[in-house]
């Protein structure tokens, strides 16, 4: 695929599986290429040379997300070892503004992918469970660049979040019941009444910064 000068049966399968403009397509494209240096794929090292990226404290979380199997939507878990345009454009596809000619459906199944998305970020053993461990890690690491705040506070920002997941999702639970983690349908519980699905999205298609908006 190259610059784009009329609309191809490939980039109108890719426009139908993405939501993406032929416009955006190429643009995406372009940037694809650059990133991988011209070759058909794209590693996890290409993303050394992203700037936006360099201090952000959860930088790989962020790259490991390009090579999710569950957001490549080739399978449960693992990762991928490459990834070529089309995947690309898939994860694109999750960080995606919200298009104004979508219906209330269209739209709150655009914001359950961006959720499930973000859900993938945390639950890291592909488990379908957020657990406690691995909330403090996202914690931690959301914290790292902050010198004045010690590691044992995250422990405690992490156990303060999940008791309220519990509360949200459970209810009033028994002295001796345990909260194992939160599950997807947990997670869609605690984020309802936001709006993710206008918060959520890259800057990408209008310059070249690859990190998320909120």
């Amino acid at each position: 695929m190259g610059v784009v000068h009329s609309v191809s049966r490939e980039v109108r399968e890719l426009e139908g599986k993405t939501g993406f403009s032929s416009d955006q397509i190429d643009h995406l494209h372009r940037r694809f290429k650059k990133l991988s240096r011209d070759q058909p794929t794209i590693r996890k090292e290409n993303f050394n040379r992203i700037s936006d990226l360099e201090f952000n404290p959860i930088r790989s979380r962020i790259v490991r997300a390009f090579f999710d199997n569950r957001n490549l939507r080739r399978g449960p878990s693992g990762l991928a070892e490459e990834i070529n345009f089309e995947d690309f454009l898939t994860i694109m596809s999750y960080f995606r503004p919200i298009d104004v000619s979508m219906d209330e459906e269209q739209v709150e199944l655009c914001r359950k992918e961006k959720l499930r998305f973000l859900f993938h970020m945390y639950d890291s053993d592909s488990d379908g469970r957020i657990s406690l461990e691995e909330y403090k890690n996202v914690v931690e690491e959301l914290l790292s660049g902050n010198p004045h705040i010690e590691k044992e506070s995250a422990h405690f920002v992490a156990e303060g979040a999940m008791m309220e997941a519990a509360n949200v999702c459970v209810g009033q639970m028994e002295p001796d019941q345990v909260y194992e983690g939160i599950t997807f349908e947990d997670f869609l519980k605690i984020w309802q009444g936001s709006d993710i699905e206008t918060k959520m999205h890259v800057c990408l298609l209008n310059g070249e910064t690859m990190a998320p908006c909120h």
